[in-house]
């Protein structure tokens, strides 16, 4: 009988510190995306793999907005993990939850100063993108942009400075409709020895990245842009987001919330990790000798 009731005492003494230690896993975590795309699905991997919660995932396709809510609420998430702009514009409307967002493309236009809300934004600091360029191209001086400043004003303050620090001239336009872009860019003739393609929605469409592209191979001007399916089709040079990592860093943020450390604490980061892709074909068409170094060290080569 004296042994039967040690027995139950250590019972009792082990499931409560297996609850205890594995407190974490308990907890659930509602993640949103907007859709299922494999830049999503693989931040969405490496949020998982660092994350100690339970995630439950759900697809803005898959329910209206009034559902989501419904559904997000009836699971009482520890946090909110907002993967692509659709899902954090669904989410931000909550208050009382700490929202963490990742795949969103200039994510300070949707946000007022929300007190809940941080996450990992989607452009690589000016500063990585024109040290990459300078490195493949050391001979740039004068370096173009156009934008819309109601859209990345921001981007291109940021350029400025890290233009400033290497002793690089920045040459920019601002424009207000994709009907502009093309006088813009004709404009830049003469005046420019690179251009930098920011995420810009009023200045990328299918006729202005065919612009561009025809000036770029006729002036000899190297395009430096953010994704490599414009190198792909003709720019130099494109230094991209690594979107596992991003997940990954989403997944740390999600860990100190839920060790307890205000949201409003972890300020909202840029990526951590780029993806150099090059166009050795449009390097070759522009003159351009890319040391061995730098060809080695790009993950995607055309």
């Amino acid at each position: 009988m004296q042994a039967k009731r040690y027995f139950f005492i250590f019972l009792f003494i082990a499931v409560t510190f297996c609850h205890i230690a594995g407190g974490d896993a308990t907890q659930e975590i509602a993640l949103i995306k907007s859709t299922s795309i494999k830049p999503y699905d693989e931040a969405i991997r490496g949020f998982k793999s660092v994350c100690k919660a339970n995630v439950r995932e759900f697809t803005i396709s898959d329910l209206n907005g009034t559902e989501l809510l419904k559904e997000v609420r009836k699971i009482r998430p520890v946090l909110i993990f907002a993967v692509g702009m659709d899902a954090l514009s669904r989410m931000k409307r909550i208050k009382d939850i700490p929202i963490i967002y990742a795949m969103v493309s200039n994510p300070m236009s949707m946000l007022s100063g929300e007190k809940n809300i941080t996450g990992i934004g989607m452009n690589i600091s000016a500063e990585k993108q024109l040290t990459a360029l300078l490195e493949v191209s050391p001979d740039i001086k004068r370096i173009g942009l156009i934008y819309d400043p109601r859209k990345t004003a921001h981007l291109v303050d940021e350029a400025q400075s890290a233009a400033s620090s290497s002793g690089i001239e920045i040459v920019s336009r601002k424009v207000y409709s994709s009907k502009e872009v093309p006088s813009a860019i004709k404009d830049m003739k003469g005046k420019i020895d690179a251009f930098w393609m920011l995420p810009d929605i009023t200045v990328i469409t299918q006729e202005t990245i065919e612009y561009l592209l025809l000036f770029s191979f006729e002036n000899s001007i190297p395009i430096l842009t953010f994704s490599a399916k414009y190198v792909k089709i003709g720019a130099l040079m494109a230094l991209q987001i690594d979107t596992m990592d991003v997940g990954q860093q989403a997944g740390e943020m999600a860990n100190r919330i839920i060790s307890g450390t205000n949201v409003g604490n972890i300020p909202m980061s840029l990526p951590r990790k780029a993806i150099l892709s090059l166009n050795l074909i449009t390097a070759k068409r522009l003159g351009i000798s890319v040391d061995d170094k730098i060809i080695r060290k790009s993950k995607i080569i055309y």
